[in-house]
């Protein structure tokens, strides 16, 4: 078998001579050129993808530099009490709530044990959650492992405020906002009627605030025992309010007389308060039977519409003391 084929028992055929390359021997040592940066590598979505999907998933959070866009909430949507001492004083308040979200492994104070002990005897579903659901229950604020789901506001008609008085036997006093579109000035606004007698709030359907979450938390559980009117056109509204009888004052900076010098705060009353800064609109303004203002230092432009209906509100009270 020596000098034969390798185990095919026959003479090894001679090698035939070699065609040329052509040059690409000499063209693969050359190499490729410079390599191409990460972004150009088709490889590098699918990379990037995939890391960015395992970060987020890791620490629960979007690795975007800009906020998702906040969708935008219906009116038949739930609302959300977020915090420890909000959800507490709103359970104790009677609040008409649904659901109690408490946090995992979340440190039990007395508040919290008090918030689910109420929940408990008043029927409220309570669900154990993540940190990252709170989050987006209350959109980001400080929930403090606590939040609390209360069904939308049911709104009342501007004509049962009058009704309440009457079946009181008392003398109507109404506040109605014109342009307040922060729900902490309405849930602040709530707070100064409940405390001065007042038989409820009106507030416009449109560009104005409602009784959200941040009134809820800010009225400090009054808005459970204060009745809110919804009014589909305010200025329509205050004029039905004087052809019944009442009077309508509104507050504005620019108003002719002072609020200690109006003669009107003993009687049936509306008082109108307006937006901080733009004070009353024009229509309003026009619906009223007068226009008073408070007085202050000239440092101060204006006072926050919370502070103004607390002192207004103040003011009508000791009148109807005398």
């Amino acid at each position: 078998m020596a000098g034969g084929g390798r185990g095919s028992g026959r003479p090894a055929k001679k090698k035939s001579p070699t065609k040329g390359t052509g040059g690409n021997v000499r063209r693969g040592l050359e190499g490729k050129g410079a390599t191409p940066p990460a972004h150009m590598r088709h490889w590098y979505k699918d990379k990037a993808r995939t890391q960015r999907v395992e970060r987020e998933e890791r620490t629960g959070r979007s690795s975007s530099s800009r906020p998702p866009a906040r969708a935008k909430r219906g009116e038949d949507a739930p609302e959300y009490i977020g915090g420890r001492n909000p959800v507490v004083e709103a359970l104790r308040a009677g609040v008409p709530a649904s659901t109690l979200y408490v946090a995992t492994r979340i440190d039990n104070d007395d508040r919290v044990k008090e918030s689910m002990r109420i929940a408990a005897d008043r029927g409220i579903a309570m669900l154990e959650v993540g940190r990252e659901k709170l989050d987006r229950l209350t959109e980001g604020g400080i929930h403090q492992g606590l939040a609390l789901q209360i069904p939308p506001y049911d709104y009342a008609h501007p004509d049962d405020l009058v009704t309440i008085a009457q079946d009181a036997a008392e003398v109507p006093l109404i506040v109605a906002l014109d342009g307040v579109t922060d729900p902490r000035n309405l849930g602040a606004i709530a707070r100064s009627a409940t405390a001065f007698g007042a038989h409820g709030l009106v507030v416009p359907s449109r560009r104005s605030a409602g009784v959200t979450g941040g009134a809820w938390k800010t009225s400090a559980g009054t808005l459970a025992t204060l009745t809110v009117a919804r009014a589909a056109n305010l200025t329509a509204t205050l004029r039905e309010y004087r052809e019944a009888g009442l009077f309508v004052i509104g507050l504005d900076g620019e108003g002719t007389v002072e609020l200690a010098d109006a003669n009107l705060l003993d009687g049936p009353l509306v008082v109108v308060v307006g937006s901080e800064g733009k004070g009353l609109s024009r229509l309003v303004r026009e619906a009223c039977d007068l226009v008073v203002r408070i007085p202050m230092n000239a440092a101060a432009e204006s006072l926050n519409a919370g502070v103004a209906a607390g002192i207004a509100l103040y003011e009508v009270s000791r009148h109807r003391k005398r």
